[in-house]
């Protein structure tokens, strides 16, 4: 048996749902700011699910998404509302984690506009700079090539706190990440840097060959997937909306829940859910942890 850390679901899409606005392109930041108290509800929900990390709502929050809009002049306001949400949540909870998140620039998905390092990498450590005093870790999600991998570890590890890299593979073939290249080309670039290394946002098939692909790390590694049918070509244009996507109808709790146990079996010791992923998931993902003898940590 394991000491298992189980994150949270997906925060963006649980946002979308409760909300039922329609999206926009600026996501579950939206939703921060037309309905204040969401956010904490979300993560306290996932606290009673027995999760033990609370995942800041900042993954979308770049100066390049609020370019244009009403915010385009609140980058550090949103992550300071972020922060807080979460902390609530757990001051109310009394106990859990905060990991500060990090999503890609300017798109996900789309390692094809991954910028160069002279601009992405102070980026990356203006967010992680952001973050870190209020944040018991980093977590920097949907890193989707090599580039990507390197930039964002160069941003974020000088802020001294733990870094979580968490990487997207290609549905299809998870030995891949999304840009083609391989994830175990990783492996050298997270050593000594990355406190874990993790796989998300990706179909929960393709997991286990991710998995495979970590071989060699001495830190630990976990996945938590999404329940998206596919990544369709209108989510890949400029500045799309999340009702491109569809949830598949067979992501049921306890199906989510088989394919994590199995990731257990793979070696992972944290684990979670991504976009679709919600606190009935995360509920049978404890009771399923609990039942097997695994300890939650």
């Amino acid at each position: 048996m394991a000491e298992i850390t189980l994150l949270d679901g997906g925060m963006g899409q649980e946002l979308v749902h409760r909300a039922g606005d329609k999206p926009t392109p600026l996501w579950s930041t939206q939703i921060m700011l037309d309905h204040p108290g969401l956010v904490t509800q979300v993560h306290a929900d996932f606290f009673a699910a027995g999760a033990t990390i609370a995942t800041t709502n900042s993954y979308a929050i770049h100066h390049d998404r609020l370019t244009d809009t009403p915010v385009e002049g609140a980058f550090t306001a949103l992550h300071q509302s972020a922060l807080f949400e979460a902390r609530a949540a757990r001051r109310a909870h009394g106990s859990g984690r905060i990991a500060g998140a990090i999503g890609p620039l300017r798109a996900s998905y789309r390692p094809d506009l991954h910028p160069d390092p002279d601009v992405a990498v102070p980026l990356f450590a203006e967010v992680a700079n952001l973050l870190a005093p209020s944040s018991d870790l980093l977590i920097c999600e949907t890193v989707a090539s090599l580039a990507h991998a390197q930039d964002v570890l160069a941003g974020t590890v000088p802020t001294g706190k733990p870094v979580w890299l968490a990487l997207t593979v290609e549905d299809r073939d998870g030995s891949k990440l999304r840009s083609g290249e391989d994830v175990a080309d990783v492996v050298p670039i997270a050593r000594g840097r990355a406190s874990a290394v993790l796989i998300n946002c990706s179909a929960p098939e393709a997991i286990p060959a991710a998995l495979a692909g970590l071989k060699g790390l001495d830190v630990p590694i976990g996945a938590y997937a999404n329940g998206f049918e596919q990544i369709t070509s209108d989510f890949l244009e400029d500045k799309p909306t999340v009702d491109s996507l569809s949830a598949r109808r067979d992501f049921t709790p306890a199906l989510y829940a088989d394919h994590v146990m199995s990731w257990i079996d793979a070696g992972a010791t944290i684990v979670g859910g991504c976009c679709e992923v919600g606190p009935a998931h995360i509920a049978e993902i404890a009771r399923r942890l609990k039942a097997a003898g695994h300890v939650i940590v």
